[in-house]
């Protein structure tokens, strides 16, 4: 194939997915994979420019509209951003603007702002009343939105003190909080769920019927003021933000502003770094001139300004063959089906495995060895596999059956009540052992130093222990046997395991790995019996009388403390001198929230998501994820679930500001409520 075949081939590609995405809701590939195919084309373009053309998809906005809504000019273009991946592209732009500009790139004054992924969207003001809303199409010419954007709680109608012609800019999302109640109630309704909150928001917001638009939660960060009528002076880009907060739109308040490029780059690293806590998605960093004079001298390209750059984070979605779908064993037995992939850099890291969760799942999404698929990997959380990329002429392999027995033990594999879990029944699975000692030895349980899978392996293998009471009978001499073990390691390890005896009840639950016990629960359960002989003699209903503990974790509480093997372990663990109390007597957090249930939505300034739950269970409270009658109060942070807000308006419930969170915790009690 030669170099024109191949640019059109490119184009041809590109051109198919921005009609999948910008028309239809729809994207056949990841972010990431189209930014390769967009940087190609024009990789191919730059060094051969007689294959360049204006008429080329790699500088074109958008894509062409769909037939559904009517179309609307814009009153000026709404333009696309060039991209950088990598710092040094990044810094290179720095350097281009600050030569552009006369000035030392030390002396930069960038803001940088988070990049939204979401929907584009242009709203219109006359003497400060909305007359219309657009999405931005090809830049050009967008698709008539207005009834539907009406519906969106956080879109102000009138803008007080407005005068003449005004547009408002900005992303249409859904926030994570209020994609994962979207998708809650989709599978309660045995509907598709959305692959992503950016398509739940596109499809949303771009319905034929607006009372649709109105039950999915959209919210709207905005993050460009266009004065058509020159009715207002600003110098400053963060000036037209502060007009635009103080209106009532939201606005991002990760905003910064930065001088220099090493700055620029700081701030940028930042957002990498915290993506995954922040309430909407995020697919990259925006980075702008906050002069508008300086602006206004670096001017445009034909589709991008030349005063603002996109720096593109690690795509979290790749494509890549699937080689093979294997079974794990869990430390309860669960059998996990994961594949086996071909390696590919997702999210910064190489994958070449990823869950496919249980036997349900890999059913509904139909992937099978050798098809190409979309792999995810957001932050910490395992990659899992979301589902095939069709493939034209490509002939499939047969469905894959989940087995029937177990892959380490060959004991049967069954499924339990209605659970879509299948476990390993045999409670003398080799894995199952290995996977229990291990967790009972992880940091969130007893926290055993020197305790690791690899170590774990050598004294099963050596017949040192089957269980995790085995462990508190090692000996120095025992493990100094071991290979990599001298008698220091060994003596350090007798001692990690010493040491772990003193650790609370609530640790010891974590590490008993009680099925549906979490850090949460566990801590729940052991503050309010003090002592396992009083939790384990406690009845279901003594059991689903406690705070936060519904009756699915009552009831595996109540089975797991009368199986013979728990008996006889627990009793193991006693004479072995292992703590089965919950301290009453040591220093802990003032009580202020006990029995009160606090439900938290949106980012409150100090604390990421489990921080903040962690908080408030400390202070004998609970933190559920949906709002009832029970609920003592909502703590709204930065951008909010509008279904949370909802909710809480209907039942009458308390909403507190997200300032007001440190002294909610310090006294139980707050100042003003929100409307």
């Amino acid at each position: 194939m030669n170099n024109a075949e191949h640019a059109n081939r490119l184009r041809d590609e590109i051109a198919r997915h921005n009609d999948s995405y910008f028309v239809h809701d729809a994207p056949t590939i990841p972010d990431g994979d189209y930014d390769a195919l967009v940087r190609e084309l024009r990789e191919l373009e730059a060094t051969h420019p007689e294959l360049a053309s204006v008429d080329s998809v790699s500088q074109k906005v958008g894509a062409p509209l769909s037939t559904t809504f009517s179309a609307v000019t814009h009153a000026e273009p709404m333009l696309s951003l060039d991209n950088v991946f990598d710092v040094g592209e990044l810094r290179a732009w720095g350097a281009r603007a600050a030569k552009g500009l006369a000035v030392d790139p030390s002396e930069l004054v960038v803001a940088v702002e988070p990049k939204i992924d979401g929907l584009a969207l242009s709203i219109l003001f006359v003497d400060g009343t909305l007359v219309r809303a657009a999405t931005r199409g090809d830049g050009r010419t967008g698709e008539d939105v207005t009834e539907n954007v009406r519906t969106i709680r956080n879109v102000p109608t009138v803008l007080a003190g407005a005068r003449g012609r005004v547009e408002v800019r900005g992303e249409v999302f859904l926030a994570k909080a209020d994609f994962e109640d979207l998708n809650a109630r989709q599978r309660e309704h045995a509907e598709r769920e959305f692959a992503n909150p950016r398509n739940a928001a596109a499809g949303s917001l771009r319905q034929k019927d607006p009372s649709v638009t109105a039950s999915r939660s959209l919210s709207l960060l905005s993050y460009q003021l266009v004065d058509l009528d020159a009715t207002r002076s600003f110098t400053r880009y963060v000036d037209t933000i502060a007009q635009l907060a103080t209106w009532g739109f939201l606005t991002a308040p990760e905003t910064s502003i930065e001088v220099g490029v090493d700055a620029m780059i700081a701030r940028s690293d930042w957002f990498e770094a915290h993506r995954h806590e922040l309430v909407y998605q995020i697919d990259g960093v925006v980075i702008k001139i906050d002069d508008l004079a300086q602006r206004a001298l670096l001017g445009f390209t034909s589709r991008a300004p030349r005063w603002a750059i996109a720096r593109k984070l690690p795509p979290e979605e790749r494509t890549t063959r699937l080689l093979a779908i294997e079974v794990s064993i869990g430390r309860t037995g669960r059998a996990t089906p994961y594949a086996v992939l071909e390696p590919v850099m997702v999210a910064g890291s190489t994958v070449a495995m990823a869950t496919l969760h249980n036997q349900d799942q890999v059913a509904l999404k139909d992937v099978r060895p050798g098809d190409l698929v979309i792999v995810r990997k957001a932050g910490d959380v395992i990659p899992e596999v979301v589902g095939a990329v069709p493939e034209a002429g490509r002939r499939r392999k047969a469905k894959w059956r989940f087995p029937s027995t177990c892959p380490e033990c060959g004991g049967l594999l069954e499924r339990v009540g209605d659970e879509s879990d299948t476990y390993c029944v045999n409670a003398a699975c080799p894995a199952q052992q290995l996977q229990q000692i291990v967790h009972f030895a992880s940091r969130e349980a007893l926290d055993i130093e020197g305790l690791g899978e690899q170590r774990v392996i050598q004294l099963l293998a050596g017949g040192l222990v089957a269980d995790v009471a085995d462990l508190f009978t090692l000996r120095t001499e025992d493990l100094a046997a071991l290979e990599g073990l001298g008698e220091l390691s060994a003596t350090s390890l007798v001692r990690a395991i010493e040491g772990a005896k003193a650790m609370p009840l609530s640790r010891l639950l974590v590490g008993l790995g009680i099925r549906h016990v979490g850090p949460v629960a566990a801590h729940q359960l052991a503050n309010f019996f003090g002592d396992w002989t009083s939790l384990a003699d406690a009845s279901l209903e003594g059991l689903e009388a406690v705070e936060g503990i519904g009756p699915v974790i009552a009831t595996s509480v109540h089975q797991y403390c009368r199986e013979l093997e728990t008996i006889e372990r627990m009793a193991r663990l006693a004479a072995a001198g292992v703590s089965q109390f919950e301290p009453r007597n040591v220093a802990r957090a003032s009580q202020t929230l006990e029995g009160r249930a606090v439900v938290v939505t949106g980012a409150i300034e100090g604390y990421s998501r489990d921080e903040a739950t962690a908080a408030i269970v400390a202070r004998g409270g609970s933190c559920p994820g949906s709002v009832s009658q029970k609920t003592y109060c909502v703590v709204v942070g930065t951008a909010p679930g509008a279904s949370k807000l909802t909710r809480a308006g209907e039942l009458g419930v308390p909403m507190v500001a997200g300032e007001e969170f440190d002294s909610l915790l310090a006294t139980g009690a707050w100042t003003t409520t929100l409307g």
